[in-house]
């Protein structure tokens, strides 16, 4: 198990002063069998009484809150400190053929209900005659889920190029087919339309990744970035969780903070702003940092 400091601080700037800011953040990481939160602080400036936490329909924690006072500045700091291992994987479930994964056919599972709403189509990762037949060569019929799962990983991270300049953050399937790159954010909607064309749950996951700095190099505060990655329903298995990205299951550096049908459902900040403002400016750093558990 590690322990992780993860600090993620959201700057706008504006050029002219903001009567009112409304948002919802999701910045508050989840409680997990495999993770555990020790500490959180979430704080705002200008500093405002005006906000609350509550759980969406999905368990994430959401934060709501106002700024009434005006401000040309509105800085967002969450602090946490959150423990994790890496998830464990029952083999014999992961080898189930990947039609015995689609909820849809499994009243005998428990949770296939619940695994359900991560079948249907949404805005971000819509279920494309593209993404289907790319998805084919890994689906073949009778493949076992993990390894399916696992080679359509693979071939993403081989076939589609990582480029910040390539996509937004309103990109569709289409739009990461017909450029052949993008960043997390697009690998992840592009494994959810892949697998969910087949009848897999597949949930969009947002966090954090502890990032490695290269041989003889320190460790640079602040280098580390936001994260998505994607995850399998498997019928008595809990999720898989991959990131494309990295082309590697999700291991003990990854912080898990919310999960969704795409990006939309859990951006890490998102809002409403009154101002006559004509030009604003958004800064995000994010540094996560293994603590020492003796310590």
């Amino acid at each position: 198990m590690i322990r992780y400091r993860v600090t993620h601080r959201t700057t706008y700037s504006y050029d002219d002063d903001v009567s009112d800011s409304l948002g919802i953040a999701y910045l508050v990481p989840r409680e997990l069998p495999w993770q555990r939160v020790v500490s959180h602080e979430l704080t705002l400036d200008p500093v405002t009484e005006d906000a609350t936490t509550d759980l969406d329909y999905y368990g994430n924690t959401a934060t709501y809150f106002q700024v009434t006072s005006a401000h040309q500045v509105l800085d967002i700091l969450a602090t946490s400190e959150v423990e994790v291992e890496a998830p464990a994987h029952d083999a014999a479930t992961l080898a189930l053929p990947w039609e015995s994964a689609r909820p849809m056919h499994r009243d005998d599972v428990a949770d296939a209900w619940q695994a359900q709403d991560f079948v249907l189509a949404s805005s971000l990762a819509d279920q494309t005659a593209a993404a289907r037949a790319y998805a084919a060569e890994s689906l073949t019929p009778g493949r076992p889920v993990g390894e399916a799962v696992t080679d359509l990983m693979h071939r993403i991270h081989a076939d589609f190029t990582y480029d910040k300049t390539a996509t937004t953050v309103s990109s569709t399937v289409d739009d990461i087919f017909a450029k052949r790159a993008g960043v997390c954010q697009d690998f992840a909607h592009l494994t959810l339309a892949c697998l969910r064309t087949y009848g897999l749950a597949v949930r969009y996951v947002s966090g954090y990744l502890a990032t490695t700095p290269p041989p003889g190099k320190e460790r640079m505060v602040g280098a580390d970035a936001t994260h998505a990655w994607a995850a399998v329903w498997i019928p008595d298995g809990g999720w898989l969780a991959v990131d494309p990205t990295n082309d590697q299951w999700v291991d003990e550096r990854y912080v898990t903070v919310a999960w969704g049908r795409d990006y939309a459902d859990v951006p890490p900040v998102k809002g409403v702003i009154f101002t006559e403002a004509k030009s604003s400016n958004l800064k995000v750093e994010v540094d996560v940092a293994p603590l020492d558990l003796a310590g």
